[in-house]
């Protein structure tokens, strides 16, 4: 299919900012949705599949709606990653990645949620994302599972923020398992909190993003907020917390039942991970794998698996992460495996 249009009335910098560089924005599109764009000033031409060539059209509109100032690489990487995504098992077919999961998703916009947080933009990007939050609003537990990249932990806090805005509850409790990735750190210097923080790092920093510095050092200080290792989760009940754990492919099946049944009334859980980076001694299970076997036909939990098409970071974690899985599941790689 071929279509055609025209940006009037003509602005040549705007024109230029959407462009990019010797065209390289009218490029990454090509790659992103498999199309094929050629343009003479504001005159656009656009070839491809029917779907394909009206999504790279939309997205050509929108971005020229922006395009007052230069077009900054992570808006463009967004708006990629939500046009391919929106394309769905199009996209998917491309990309190597089984169908069965993107065919029962739900339109990308289907229902557009509305977090209360700093950040007035946060919205889910993909199909995945717009059932991930679904399901965290409406089941008990939600387990994520995922390549890096696909917003899992971002959006389970993004989530818990807002149900503290709303008083829905009275805290909200972050947590990971203490485990190095494939080192040694040895002894750390410090109080107890210091000796954890190298851990527990980016769940500050996804607070600090939503809720604001000062925000975050006052509800500390009101006890509304908490973060701590795993291994202090033992004895506890967690009534009324939106509680959140992540890593949770670091943790053993005993500590992840240990979590799971510290629920308590009125509150929340969000349990997040990777299966491809498990950082346990050789020999030792991932709870994380043990739960999601385990907990399939619990009544109250919910899941939902992201893949590569999910990711939102640069386009090229999103091809490493193919990579890695492609080697996964080669034949002659199971074999030269011990």
């Amino acid at each position: 299919m071929i279509l055609r249009h025209e940006f009037a009335p003509v602005d040549n910098k705007r024109l230029a900012h959407l462009c990019g560089s010797l065209d390289e924005h009218l490029r990454q599109i090509e790659v992103a949705l498999a199309v094929r764009i050629g343009r003479q000033n504001e005159r656009f031409r656009i070839e491809g599949p029917k779907a394909a060539a009206e999504r790279a059209l939309q997205l050509l509109a929108a971005l020229y709606e922006r395009s007052r100032r230069a077009l900054a690489p992570e808006l463009m990487q967004m708006a990629l990653a939500e046009a391919a995504a929106e394309l769905g098992p199009a996209r998917m077919a491309r990309r190597s990645v089984p169908k069965t999961s993107a065919a029962a998703l739900p339109p990308a916009r289907a229902t557009e949620l509305v977090l209360r947080t700093r950040r007035a933009d946060l919205a889910a990007r993909t199909p995945r994302q717009h059932e991930y939050l679904h399901n965290i609003l409406n089941q008990d537990i939600t387990l994520g599972l995922g390549p890096a990249g696909t917003g899992k932990t971002f959006l389970a806090v993004a989530c818990a923020v807002d149900a503290l805005e709303r008083s829905t509850v009275q805290r909200i409790v972050l947590t990971r398992p203490a485990v190095e990735a494939g080192e040694r750190l040895g002894f750390l210097p410090g109080d107890l909190t210091q000796k954890v923080d190298p851990y527990l790092r980016p769940l500050y920093d996804a607070l600090y993003e939503l809720m604001g510095f000062d925000k975050v050092t006052k509800a500390f200080e009101k006890g509304q907020l908490e973060v701590a290792p795993l291994a202090f989760m033992r004895g506890r009940t967690l009534n009324h917390a939106f509680v959140i754990l992540d890593e949770a492919q670091n943790t053993t099946p005993e500590q992840m039942k240990m979590f799971l049944t510290r629920i308590g009334f009125g509150s929340r859980c969000v349990v997040t991970g990777d299966t491809s980076q498990i950082d346990l001694p050789k020999g030792v299970s991932s709870g994380l794998v043990d739960a999601e076997q385990v907990l399939a036909q619990v009544d109250g939990v919910a899941m939902t698996r992201f893949t590569s098409a999910d990711v939102l970071r640069h386009p090229l974690v999103a091809r490493i992460v193919d990579a890695y899985e492609a080697r996964h599941l080669s034949p002659k790689a199971k074999k030269a495996q011990p």
